[in-house]
């Protein structure tokens, strides 16, 4: 006997790319994880609604450790979308996902069209009404591509743009961000976080006319607030990337 299906419905299915805060853990895991406590006591909300990957690539680390380090991450508000570069027998029942096939910086294709451009803002009421929508304009240019803000970025804003760099005329207060695909440059006074080099761009730098950030990093690498030297506080500051070190000088 034969079942028709009379009523047949569609499922609709999209693929969608999302940008991932990875982390790439070393040994000893505990002292990974007690610097990466530090990062975040010292940038809260940090990793609250980021999608993360792990990527164990090369780490010897067991079933066990490894679902040990997931739960650990996640007792911290980490929660890991998926891991990367693990053994299939690595990946038990309940863990996230084994991924692959993750791009780096220079497979990242740049459309012709108008860049991507994302601005967030709080969501409740009270936060809006402290941090209004961010006005921006884009600037597409052939090499490279980059987007100017014109107005102050307001603590609880993030502005994610990864396909060249931002300029902002304007400041950048506490509690906000700024992430791009190449350098950062503030005309105002940095309170909050700036991320150059944000999908993997070595050569990206940060400029900007006052200096009080809560956290810089460039192509991964980060200086929190209380690494900075103090005679760059309140300066105009030029930073650059100089192997695993974020350098620094004042800007005459």
């Amino acid at each position: 006997m034969v079942s028709v299906l009379t009523d047949a419905r569609s499922i609709r299915i999209k693929g969608r790319s999302f940008l991932a805060v990875v982390l790439s853990p070393d040994l000893p895991l505990d002292h990974w994880l007690t610097r990466l406590d530090d990062l975040a006591a010292r940038s809260a909300g940090f990793f609250f609604g980021r999608p993360v990957v792990l990527d164990v690539t090369d780490l010897p680390v067991n079933r066990d450790e490894l679902k040990g380090l997931v739960a650990a991450l996640a007792e911290r508000n980490v929660s890991i979308m998926g891991i990367e570069g693990a053994r299939p027998s690595l990946i038990g029942p309940g863990m996230p996902p084994a991924l692959k096939g993750g791009r780096p910086a220079s497979d990242v294709d740049v459309a012709n069209s108008a860049p991507s451009i994302e601005v967030r803002t709080p969501d409740s009421p009270a936060e809006a009404s402290d941090a209004p929508m961010v006005e921006v304009s884009g600037e597409v240019r052939s090499t490279p591509q980059s987007l100017i803000i014109r107005e102050p970025v307001r603590s609880g804003q993030s502005v994610i743009f990864t396909e060249g760099d931002v300029t902002v005329i304007g400041s950048v207060a506490s509690g906000a961000e700024i992430i791009a695909g190449g350098s950062v440059h503030i005309y105002g006074t940095l309170r909050g976080r700036a991320m150059a080099g944000a999908i993997g761009n070595s050569s990206a730098q940060i400029f900007c006319r006052k200096l009080e950030a809560e956290l810089l990093a460039i192509d991964g690498v980060y200086k929190m607030a209380d690494d900075m030297a103090p005679d760059l506080r309140g300066q105009s500051v030029q930073l650059w990337l100089d192997g695993d070190a974020i350098m620094a000088e004042k800007l005459s």
